[in-house]
């Protein structure tokens, strides 16, 4: 793992799995994916991102399930915590942390939000960040405000 001036800890409820994570953050997003709503059971998830080869596990084993081809949910086998997403994207290999395992959520600010098509029609933020229809890569924001204050026509 690269060493850097800025790392993040954390882990998941009852302490069996721990980690830290190495410089900035690839991204800090809001997810309203199916996938990421189904495996944390919240109607949006906030992820901090980060490339694999800057992320540690300092305690314990992460249990893994393999959700889709090419990507991998972890969470603690002991208190059942949702940990990460990991796979490829965009040509790199990824870890994304849920936010709340975070021992300092408040160290990293969301800057955008991810997948907002898929978003529960009941369930907005009220912040003006860009949202995007999928990912970020390859499209372009459809909105910088919330929906509920009016969607492009």
């Amino acid at each position: 793992m690269t060493k850097s001036k800025t790392s993040v800890t954390g882990g998941c409820m009852c302490g069996a799995v721990r980690y830290e994570a190495v410089g900035d953050p690839t991204a800090v997003a809001h997810c309203h994916c199916e996938s990421c709503r189904r495996h944390s059971g919240a109607p949006a998830v906030t992820l901090v991102s980060f490339e694999e080869s800057r992320v540690r596990f300092t305690k314990g084993e992460r249990a893994i399930y393999k959700s889709s081809p090419g990507v991998r949910r972890a969470f603690c086998s002991q208190c059942g915590a949702t940990l990460t997403w990991e796979g490829a994207y965009a040509g790199k290999s990824l870890i994304e942390f849920h936010i709340g395992t975070l021992d300092d959520p408040n160290a990293v600010v969301p800057a955008l939000h991810v997948f907002h098509s898929e978003r529960l029609s009941w369930f907005d933020t009220a912040d003006h960040l860009p949202r995007y229809r999928t990912s970020r890569f390859g499209d372009e924001p459809y909105l910088r405000r919330p929906a509920s204050e009016g969607l492009p026509g």
